[in-house]
């Protein structure tokens, strides 16, 4: 994309947290380290069930005076207050929905990190008088984000974009996006590819689901990814939750999609092993592509 295009997330609501017990509270449940938070660093992270699965994503930043913003899923803020309320006990902890304050918007295109003014590199943030810039933690590709004042619109010189066009461009770069790809309390956290995204932290401790989601990383049992998928013959890709097959043997699922690219769910093994039969979903042909941004030294079948 060479254009530079601002897009208003509409969908996106923020959480305060803050107190003296914030970082610490946070530090045990989710996946991600905390302590990598501060005025020049932002994390993305996720909040998991005891046996590893999928419930809630965000992006955690500094505001500046010693709390925490999250970044969230709007319709699904009040369910994520209810479960940090459940873990918060006797913290001292408070956490307030402040979306009626705060938006969060996104630059994407070639030049969204100079126009930011940052290096291109994930988490990478600065303050901008009342906003928080970063680029996006779990891939620099995806563009900059900005949480700002519901009164202070930034970058007004860029031209907007629509959120479906958003969209498109998170499923060309194969990320995925909660309850669409990660289907909650269903979806694993390495299947989901978190651990390539930036979102845990192997070295931090003990989180909510650390225990089955380290020892899956170790012992080399992830045997299902989100790949990117695309229609071979044109035609649009079919609904979520349809099978996709290489003969009769059932490789995967479809996730989310627009016209001929998507997200699905792959057996890698299965894929490996399909080699040149016809891969389909329903009615519709395609291939199904490792991302690119994996590392490379990570095996298909990790």
């Amino acid at each position: 994309m060479t254009d530079t295009s601002r897009v208003a997330l509409e969908g996106r609501g923020v959480l305060a947290i803050d107190g003296p017990d914030a970082r610490a509270f946070l530090q045990g449940i989710i996946t991600n380290d905390i302590d990598q938070v501060d005025r020049a660093c932002a994390i993305y992270a996720a909040l998991l069930t005891p046996q590893g699965k999928f419930l809630f994503d965000f992006f955690i930043a500094d505001d500046g005076d010693g709390g925490l913003l999250l970044d969230t899923r709007r319709d699904r803020l009040d369910t994520l207050v209810e479960r940090l309320d459940f873990y918060r006990l006797r913290a001292k902890v408070r956490i307030r929905d402040v979306s009626e304050d705060w938006r969060v918007s996104a630059l994407i295109g070639d030049e969204a990190a100079r126009i930011a003014r940052l290096v291109s590199r994930p988490g990478n943030a600065r303050r901008a008088e009342c906003s928080i810039i970063m680029i996006d933690p779990r891939l620099a590709a995806l563009g900059v984000r900005v949480i700002h004042p519901v009164n202070k619109p930034v970058f007004a010189e860029i031209a907007d974009m629509s959120p479906d066009a958003y969209d498109v461009h998170r499923l060309d770069l194969s990320v995925g996006e909660a309850t669409l790809d990660f289907i909650v309390e269903k979806s694993f956290a390495l299947e989901s590819n978190f651990d390539h995204l930036n979102a845990i932290d192997f070295t931090k401790g003990c989180y909510v689901g650390q225990e089955l989601t380290a020892r899956t990383r170790y012992r080399g049992t992830v045997r299902r990814r989100l790949y990117r998928v695309v229609s071979t013959d044109d035609g649009s890709l079919p609904d979520p939750g349809t099978l996709i097959t290489a003969g009769k043997t059932e490789i995967g699922e479809m996730r989310s999609s627009r016209g001929t690219t998507g997200i699905a769910l792959i057996r890698m093994d299965r894929l490996e092993e399909a080699g040149d039969r016809e891969i389909r979903a329903g009615t519709a042909a395609l291939v199904a592509e490792r991302p690119g941004w994996f590392p490379q030294d990570s095996a298909p079948a990790d």
